[in-house]
């Protein structure tokens, strides 16, 4: 399951203060419409969502969830967690400002997306799955080829999903994202 921590979030008056949930693409498919009330997750999403399932976006604006952006250095401390990692080169633009988000917001990520898990487990920021059982360990990755087994530099930003990689400069073959040996 999900990484939990003892911390409490207190609102005014000391009351204990449930903290926010940020809802990666899975949960605002397959949760019902009331589980998604009060969520957090970000503009990119809704993109997504109509390429998914174009009627659910008009059932998602009608509910109150809050569609906002994470702050630039949010987004720049989930880079340097991805890149350390090596999951930058399999993310989202959308993923990584998710990731912000829940650094951003100290929030609860929910979500499906196996690198966010990695990410999320690997920095201790508290995660569920949506409809899988999620991660059982964490892994590193790194790029290489799938010809000559050479080791490649990752790039700098996140990447298109079915975006090619590149080829190897030593044989020409493609690279890919591999887990770490």
């Amino acid at each position: 399951m999900g990484k939990t921590d003892n911390r409490t979030i207190f609102a005014h008056g000391g009351h204990p203060m449930p903290r926010p949930n940020i809802l990666d693409t899975s949960a605002l498919i397959n949760w019902p419409m009331d589980a998604l009330e009060g969520g957090f997750v970000v503009n990119g999403q809704r993109t997504e969502v109509e390429r998914i399932s174009s009627e659910r976006i008009l059932s998602l604006e009608a509910v109150g969830i809050n569609w906002v952006t994470p702050s630039p250095d949010a987004v720049e401390e989930s880079t340097t967690i991805a890149r350390k990692t090596g999951d930058l080169d399999g993310l989202s633009e959308t993923d990584l400002h998710l990731l912000a988000l829940a650094i951003e917001l100290d929030g609860h990520l929910h979500t499906d997306d196996y690198r966010l898990q990695n990410l999320c487990r690997s920095s201790g920021i508290r995660w569920s799955p949506v409809e899988t059982e999620g991660i059982s360990e964490v892994w590193n990755w790194e790029i290489r080829c799938k010809g000559c087994g050479t080791l490649a530099a990752g790039r700098q930003g996140t990447r298109p999903a079915g975006e090619e990689i590149g080829i190897c400069v030593e044989c020409g073959s493609e690279l890919r994202v591999a887990k770490k040996k």
